[in-house]
């Protein structure tokens, strides 16, 4: 059977429309303008028109160099307005901290057999928590869940004994965060439908937390830039000022 082709024509369409999609929600705009946070969230929020409800993205350039193992920059933060997002959680855990995972809202738990599951490539959650008990197992899926980003890992939270803190943090806003190879960390802080308000205090929260996992083998400036933007929105610049209270010591 034939491979359906698109014609030149209908390709130069869809370029037009995007390119002036892009320049719609470029109007306006100063891209070499430091906004305030509170603008910024406004300007993006206006913005915001796709016919699903968009992420409101951070991405903060940090002066760490994550191939050194003193300058790795990882955390949790707990959004306190969540992140309009809903994530399914696996648990391994046994007993009586099974049926407590399993209470709270765990979409997946299980022991020996989830093992089993993960181990020959079936993932169908999105966060993962295990009890300490359980990591001599889980500790063998690390080529599966590592890759993934989803190794529970004690410094997030998720290796823990209170798995229904862990549970109910993971689907009401929890997000991790991990610096990549260029000194990037970025999360989604919520959706274009929070109020502004609520957008403008879960992205303080955010920066704070990447803050304060400020590692001691960072040198100089820490927070160099941070930007914003919305999935199909364009990205600006804000005013580290405006989303910090202070740098951290040098």
């Amino acid at each position: 059977m034939a491979k359906a082709t698109v014609s030149p024509e209908k390709i130069k369409a869809a370029q037009l429309a995007g390119g002036k999609r892009n320049a719609a929600n470029r109007e306006g705009l100063d891209r070499n303008k430091a906004y305030g946070v509170d603008e910024a969230v406004k300007l993006l929020k206006a913005r915001a028109k796709a016919k699903f409800d968009e992420t409101i993205e951070i991405a903060m350039n940090l002066g760490v160099d994550p191939k050194h193992a003193d300058q790795m920059v990882r955390g949790v933060c707990n959004l306190p307005n969540g992140s309009g997002r809903t994530a399914r959680v696996a648990v391994f855990a046994r007993g009586p901290k099974a049926d407590e995972a399993k209470a709270a809202g765990a979409d997946v738990v299980g022991a020996e057999d989830l093992v089993d599951i993960v181990s020959k490539g079936t993932i169908n959650f999105d966060r993962c928590i295990a009890t300490p008990d359980m990591m001599g197992l889980v500790g063998r899926l690390g080529k599966v869940l590592g890759p993934r980003g989803l190794m529970p890992n004690p410094r997030v939270g998720t290796v823990t004994m209170d798995v229904v803190g862990a549970v109910k943090g993971a689907k009401g806003g929890s997000v991790e965060f991990r610096v990549e190879k260029a000194g990037i960390v970025h999360a989604g802080v919520g959706k274009a439908s929070f109020t502004e308000q609520a957008l403008v205090e879960n992205i303080k929260a955010f920066v704070d937390a990447v803050v304060k996992a400020k590692p001691q083998g960072a040198k100089g400036h820490y927070v160099k830039k941070v930007s914003l933007s919305s999935s199909m929105g364009p990205g600006l610049k804000i005013d580290t000022a405006s989303v910090t209270s202070a740098q951290p010591a040098h």
